[in-house]
């Protein structure tokens, strides 16, 4: 009996009501989108106000992306399994003089709505094609970069 409550008494004190997240990206992205202003703000102030970006894209202008998710558990029946429960997105496009050009603000609602094509790509390739060919004589070279083998069973036929 005392075991048995040794156990539980593990069991419980390791126990936690508040409930773990794991934070990834930028925190409180929503707040700290609102501090920037259109033609206003130049790249200090956007590194000063939100840090360096997740990612950076250079097209035209100056595409910088900053993401901020939260995952939290399920409970105890789930297996540990993560849910997201906070997914932002900012796309901040700067300009060549500097300047903050255009901002959007992407929560998880927006990120549900993805439409995705049910269509599928057919392929146009046979298997004897040119760049199966030219990787099998790849192969072979890579295995036999000298020619001994090919040397051999003709020596071998020969011999029969």
């Amino acid at each position: 009996m005392k075991i048995l409550l040794i156990l539980l008494f593990l069991f419980l004190s390791n126990c936690k009501f508040e409930k773990l997240v794991d934070n990834h990206g930028t925190n409180h992205l929503e707040k700290k989108y609102k501090k920037l202003t259109l033609n206003v703000t130049n790249k200090n102030d956007i590194i000063q106000v939100l840090g360096p970006p997740s990612t950076k894209e250079k097209f035209d202008n100056d595409v910088w992306i900053y993401i901020e998710r939260k995952k939290t558990n399920r409970g105890i029946l789930t297996l540990g399994r993560k849910k997201i429960y906070l997914n932002n997105v900012i796309l901040l496009e700067i300009n060549n003089k500097g300047l903050l050009a255009k901002k959007e603000f992407f929560n998880i609602d927006d990120m549900n709505k993805v439409n995705f094509s049910d269509s599928e790509t057919q392929k146009n390739f046979s298997k004897r094609s040119f760049v199966y060919d030219f990787l099998s004589s790849m192969r072979q070279k890579i295995n036999d970069p000298l020619g001994v083998r090919k040397k051999r069973r003709k020596e071998i036929k020969r011999q029969q």
